[in-house]
């Protein structure tokens, strides 16, 4: 066998391992399980879609739902979120500390301009303290937006997991929830439909995750919906977020072009009334 013939060999075999780790990789983020619907606002018929999180930047996990939703279903599309963002890592730095929720503030505005996303509301609730405000206050500011948009679909986190287990994300879920079930028992003809819970890879989170995926995963429900995620507008988003596009990179050690090819979907849970 010549030199050639060798190197062509190990380059064919190095080929088919990588082939095969991005196979793998790429089925950590699938969930078979899961109805596949090309959109949840149209599988569920809603004309109404409000998204209530709790940072700038949350709304990445959802850009597939919504501009599906407005350019598939024809749906008005808002959101509130509930902080600025102040306290997060700005990845990279790209303005004084003391002004990162100025700028995190005005990236969660541009993005969901580019995710044609109707109308927002971006509120002052310090960042990493949500847990310690007047729930009471908190449940009744998102129950007066979803009565005064008249949303009949809205997606939150699962108050239990909050996606990656950060507890803003679990408080303004638990809020989301209870402001839903009030409603309801007012009127549970002018109250939401359903609400669609976003929800982490289990796979991914229980093999690659360590520690903090496992318990993710152990507190969330299995999705019953999957749809695209619309991976192209993910990798713009970083863009217009900035002051944290380093963000993908630190946490699953990707850049965003390839971790939203492998993560091209969008995973709920969603609960109809």
């Amino acid at each position: 066998m010549t030199g050639l013939e060798i190197l062509m060999g190990a380059g064919g075999a190095l080929i088919l391992c990588l082939a095969g780790a991005f196979f793998w990789l790429d089925r950590q983020f699938e969930e078979p399980s899961a109805k596949w619907v090309p959109s949840v606002a149209g599988a569920l018929g809603a004309k109404s879609v409000l998204a209530v999180f709790a940072h700038p930047d949350d709304e990445q996990l959802i850009a597939g739902l919504l501009i599906r939703a407005v350019q598939q279903d024809g749906a008005t599309t808002r959101m509130i979120t509930a902080t600025k963002g102040e306290a997060g890592t700005p990845l990279p730095q790209i303005s004084r500390l003391e002004e990162l929720g100025t700028i995190r503030h005005a990236e969660v505005l541009k993005n969901g301009y580019a995710l044609g996303i109707h109308e927002q509301h971006v509120w002052d609730y310090p960042d990493g303290g949500l847990v310690n405000q007047d729930f009471e206050v908190l449940v009744s500011r998102v129950q007066e937006q979803i009565k005064t948009w008249q949303a009949d679909l809205i997606i939150s986190f699962w108050p239990a997991s909050g996606f990656s287990n950060h507890q803003d994300h679990k408080t303004i879920g638990a809020a989301t929830v209870e402001a839903v079930k009030r409603l309801r028992d007012i009127d549970p003809d002018a109250a939401p439909k359903a609400i669609a819970y976003i929800l982490a890879p289990s796979a991914m989170m229980k093999r690659l995750g360590g520690e903090l995926g496992k318990t993710v995963v152990a507190n969330q429900p299995a999705p019953t919906h999957a749809m695209p995620g619309e991976g192209w507008a993910k990798i713009k988003g970083w863009d217009n977020h900035a002051s944290q596009k380093g963000y993908v990179q630190k946490t699953y050690g990707m850049p965003p072009s390839l971790i939203h090819r492998l993560y091209d979907k969008e995973h709920y849970y969603i609960e109809e009334f």
